[in-house]
């Protein structure tokens, strides 16, 4: 165990080793090199990130804050230059932070989120974004469509001008901080800045909130704004409306408004990427001797050629007819899935008939229904695989 006078001498001078090597930087580093270096060893030696750190790892990590407090600082470095330690130990903090100001700025930087503050210097903030739910129609979302939404927002409260003290008043110089937004902390042997608590880092009080927006300086409302929806859009596709989000603070830019698409489910269409699926329901009659069919489509009606002997779930693509996708590229195609309706219902009469024709397609079955027949070829062989 290190001897106590030992450590309070330690503690008055820390090092006498070369600032330079204990950042392991050049003599001709940058302020930026050397920002970086001790960056690099206060994330490695901070008792916040080595709670069971020995006093080698606290000595290191103060002999690093040393060696930045002097290079950080143009004055001192000069003067460690030419003089060494001797130069500086008049002027060196020793053991607390009371040197130049840059050491609070690079410490502020890597470990202000832990201790809840930021640097110094109080940043706005931007405003945040926001997200609508557009439902669309199958057809709006191909053609493309212009929509009016309605938007809750807050705006400016106009009653006290955004600044959220009681209208013939002003805000006053956070007591707490003196209007820097930050206050200096102390943890353990070392301090740090946070984030006013009072004032919430704005620098500012208000003793007399303004009734209407009780000190907020904002006030909710709706806006209406029109989005021009492109020709193609589809599910999960957004489109942004830059400033059109929350306020920022402080006069910072507002955030942006993101309309988030979702296009209905359609009663006849199907939608894959650029192309449309239909299912198109056809008698028994005009699957066995062919005809000609009208079908839907977004742009119409069109003819649909039906060729003798079609079987059911036939596919029958119709080129160009499909959706022109919005990021570009060629229109996609409407495809049509052919439904082979077995009759429902039938008269005695119409019952006849069926019998007639299966008595007249019995011989020549294969012939007829080619499917089938394979079908029961590889049944029968199934179960003559299993026998063996």
């Amino acid at each position: 165990m290190q001897p106590r006078a030992e450590r309070r001498q330690e503690n008055q001078v820390m090092s006498q080793r070369d600032y330079y090597e204990i950042l392991d930087v050049p003599r001709n580093a940058s302020e930026a090199d050397i920002k970086k270096a001790f960056r690099r060893l206060a994330m490695k030696f901070h008792p916040d990130r080595n709670p069971d750190a020995d006093e080698e790892t606290e000595h290191k990590f103060k002999e690093a804050k040393e060696a930045y407090e002097v290079l950080s600082d143009s004055q001192k470095r000069a003067a460690y230059d030419q003089f060494g330690h001797a130069g500086v130990n008049q002027q060196a903090g020793g053991g607390g932070f009371g040197g130049g100001g840059g050491f609070g700025d690079a410490f502020s930087d890597i470990f202000g989120d832990i201790f809840g503050g930021g640097g110094g210097r109080q940043r706005v903030r931007k405003g945040v974004d926001l997200q609508y739910n557009l439902e669309l129609s199958l057809e709006d979302a191909v053609a493309g469509t212009t929509v009016k939404i309605k938007v809750p927002t807050h705006k400016n409260c106009t009653d006290c001008a955004g600044s959220g003290a009681r209208k013939g008043s002003s805000p006053e110089t956070c007591t707490t901080c003196g209007g820097h937004g930050q206050v200096r902390m102390q943890q353990g042997f070392f301090s740090v800045q946070q984030t006013c608590p009072t004032c919430r880092g704005s620098g500012q009080q208000i003793k007399d909130p303004c009734p209407t927006c009780h000190g907020e300086g904002r006030i909710q409302h709706y806006k209406t704004l029109s989005v021009d929806v492109p020709a193609g859009v589809d599910n999960g596709d957004r489109i942004r409306l830059s400033g059109e989000g929350e306020l920022g603070d402080m006069g910072a830019p507002p955030g942006d408004l993101y309309v988030q698409i979702r296009v209905k489910q359609h009663p006849i269409f199907e939608r894959d990427n650029a192309d449309l699926f239909c299912d198109v329901p056809i008698n028994v009659v005009t699957a066995s001797l062919g005809g000609e069919l009208e079908v839907p489509s977004l742009n119409g009606r069109l003819k649909l050629k039906i060729p003798a002997g079609t079987q059911t779930h036939k596919l029958f693509r119709m080129r160009g007819k499909g959706v022109k996708p919005v990021r570009g590229g060629p229109t996609g195609d409407l495809i049509c899935r052919v439904i082979v309706e077995t009759p429902v219902k039938l008269t005695r009469e119409q019952q006849e008939l069926m019998e007639k024709l299966g008595e007249s397609m019995g011989a020549s079955s294969k012939s007829h229904s080619p499917n089938e027949t394979s079908w029961l070829d590889g049944v029968k062989k199934f179960f003559e695989d299993m026998k063996s």
